[in-house]
């Protein structure tokens, strides 16, 4: 807590009130309170006796710290964490619960992140793509992204350019090395550009633009409204940012609540599916997929992937036990 010089004034006195220092003129200024990380580093070897103690079983204690060694005791604790009884600091874990079922999540993560990337990777693709070719064709101008007379905040366009300037530098695509060496044009077309810059300066390209026509025009290519396009566009390019880092995305709560529009064009999915848990990012991937390539297959590799982990909780990843019924699911 820090506290402003004219409370000194009652240093020599009994302790102020609350109320008299307010009349006084007090005022005071609070901060958490903070402590020293106490923790120090153990040994796998520690870490799995550790568990063994608080209650986790296994038979292979070489096994766990193989696991420790290569995957790191922070990263697995979060999988650990639904095992643990209430209340959860105590870091005692439920009778019978094993290391092989915590394994058994941790996997389960592993391999619905990997789902969740291979199938952004077509909406990213696409994005790209719809993107740098509508503005084209509607401007007439292949050279668009980097013309400041399309954008709205010149702020924003500048710093769009520093980035575009560091990636047309550093690039060592053969493409882009083959323009700088044969025209003598500033900067590549928008065809070229996108194909190098980070997803997450394409979406802030995308809210840029001037025209709200062009804007509409793409959103309309999802059958989604602008404010929704450019809600969804933000949470692919987290999401794909996540699992480009291999963070965690089971049991995970998101901080974006996307925005949906009144009457969606296409079926969509009621209010049992929570918006903060990742099934809603994977409707929303497989909104998107169904446009991209109407005939896909994601339906299925889903099922597959929850039929392989069958004692994985639903409620942990915001499936409702229905979920085949909701009108998005319902088809292919």
């Amino acid at each position: 807590m820090v506290v402003c010089k004219s409370l000194l004034t009652f240093a020599a006195r009994e302790p102020p009130s609350l109320l008299t220092m307010l009349k006084s003129g007090v005022v005071l200024f609070l901060y958490p309170m903070t402590i020293k990380f106490p923790k120090q580093y153990n040994s796998p070897e520690d870490l799995a006796e550790l568990l063994s103690q608080r209650g986790l079983v296994f038979d292979d204690k070489e096994r766990v710290c193989r696991y420790i060694r290569n995957i790191g005791y922070y990263r697995l604790s979060a999988y650990f964490y639904p095992f643990l009884e209430i209340p959860k600091d105590r870091q005692l874990f439920k009778q019978g619960s094993s290391f092989d079922a915590a394994i058994k999540l941790y996997r389960f993560d592993k391999k619905l992140r990997l789902f969740m990337f291979n199938e952004i990777e077509k909406i990213e693709v696409s994005m790209r793509s719809t993107l740098a070719n509508i503005v084209a064709k509607e401007t007439g101008n292949i050279f668009w992204m980097t013309d400041s007379s399309l954008f709205a905040n010149p702020n924003k366009f500048s710093r769009t350019m520093e980035l575009i300037n560091k990636e047309v530098n550093n690039s060592k695509e053969d493409f882009i090395l083959h323009f700088k060496n044969k025209y003598s044009n500033t900067y590549p077309p928008a065809w070229m550009l996108v194909e190098i810059l980070p997803m997450g300066v394409v979406t802030r390209i995308y809210e840029n633009i001037k025209s709200n026509t062009l804007k509409k025009k793409i959103a309309a290519y999802y059958d989604l409204p602008v404010p929704v396009f450019t809600s969804w566009m933000t949470v692919i390019t987290l999401t794909r940012n996540s699992c480009c880092h291999h963070a965690r995305v089971w049991n995970r709560k998101y901080a974006i609540n996307p925005m949906v529009a009144r009457k969606m064009k296409r079926p969509w999915i009621s209010d049992a599916v929570l918006p903060h848990k990742v099934f809603y990012e994977v409707c929303i991937i497989k909104w998107f997929v169904d446009i991209i390539s109407p005939h896909n297959d994601m339906k299925q590799h889903f099922q597959y992937l929850l039929q392989q982990y069958p004692s994985v909780d639903y409620k942990a990843i915001g499936i409702p036990q229905d979920w085949l019924n909701e009108p998005l699911w319902r088809g292919i």
